[in-house]
């Protein structure tokens, strides 16, 4: 298995001051019906997984559109919302970093932090294509989990939007939108981060609208164009009348309505009893010790 890239190497995929835009925003909405449905979609794998947790981290939930549906599957649990108010983060440093850079891990190693409670479950719907520094939030991911408790999540992968990245393209403007994580790739930083037996999977969604106006009200609303290489300044109306007209010609189906595709991928993994790496010594520290003979929960069945 390869190593995971480092993000140091290349340049960013999300431009953060955009990213800030969106989620400020987006806190401030109910989740996009797309999350809700993905959501709908993620749920009905959880009982394939026979553990039944009593707690229940949603994370990012300002966005995720789940509680109703977690609280369903688990009627027992507690479902802890992370980054709502009632989960109270902390306020900016001097070193200017913000709530919503704690949520995707993008923060400085030596700052401060609120940690997230402990679960059995971690769940992360319509979130993690929007994190630039993986090896920095799946860490905290793998913290917060029980010993064999597990973690799903889902989020957009590289084929969304494909139609509308070919039309910028041939137009000679900037990306309209940022370049998604392959799910090899996250399974691979699954691994790196110590997570066990993640499985990914994906499938391939086709949207319509009536009109290039409803369809680009329905892209805002679930996220701005956060692409570091998008189009830089302002637009008027001359260039929406062109992008209408292209969107029209390169869109429109056999229906009459415009397509795009949208790319879903999902992903669950285990948080494993820790293993001692056997050398000619080894030292083990007194708590790796007491987690490696804690009793495992025989629920996981894959």
């Amino acid at each position: 298995m390869a190593e995971p890239s480092s993000t140091a190497h290349r340049p960013p995929r999300i431009d953060p001051a955009a990213l800030q835009r969106h989620l400020l925003q987006a806190a401030d909405h109910p989740a996009p019906w797309l999350h809700g449905e993905i959501a709908r979609r993620m749920a009905e794998r959880l009982p394939l997984v026979r553990r039944q947790p009593a707690r229940v981290i949603d994370w990012w939930s300002p966005t995720s559109g789940s509680a109703h549906l977690l609280q369903a599957q688990y009627p027992q649990a507690r479902i802890l919302p992370y980054g709502c108010d009632n989960l109270p983060l902390p306020l900016p440093t001097a070193t200017g970093t913000r709530w919503w850079q704690r949520l995707t891990g993008q923060h400085s190693p030596a700052e401060a932090y609120v940690t997230p409670p402990t679960a059995e479950l971690l769940w992360a719907n319509m979130m993690l294509h929007w994190v630039d520094d993986l090896p920095a939030l799946l860490p905290r991911w793998h913290a917060a989990l029980e010993v064999d408790g597990f973690l799903m999540f889902s989020c957009f992968g590289p084929d969304t939007l494909r139609e509308l990245h070919a039309v910028y393209a041939e137009l000679g403007w900037g990306a309209p939108g940022s370049a998604w994580i392959d799910m090899h790739d996250l399974g691979d930083e699954l691994v790196h981060a110590g997570f066990a037996d993640p499985v990914m999977d994906m499938e391939r969604l086709t949207l319509t609208w009536d009109s290039p106006a409803a369809l680009l009200a329905e892209l805002r609303g679930l996220g701005r164009n956060t692409a570091s290489a998008r189009q830089p300044g302002l637009r008027g109306r001359a260039w929406r009348r062109k992008l209408d007209a292209a969107l029209t010609q390169h869109l429109t189906g056999a229906d009459g309505r415009l397509h795009l595709s949208v790319e879903i991928v999902y992903g669950h993994a285990f948080r494993p009893v820790a293993r001692a790496k056997i050398q000619a010594q080894t030292e083990i520290s007194l708590d790796a010790m007491r987690e490696m003979t804690r009793q495992r929960n025989p629920g996981r069945t894959d």
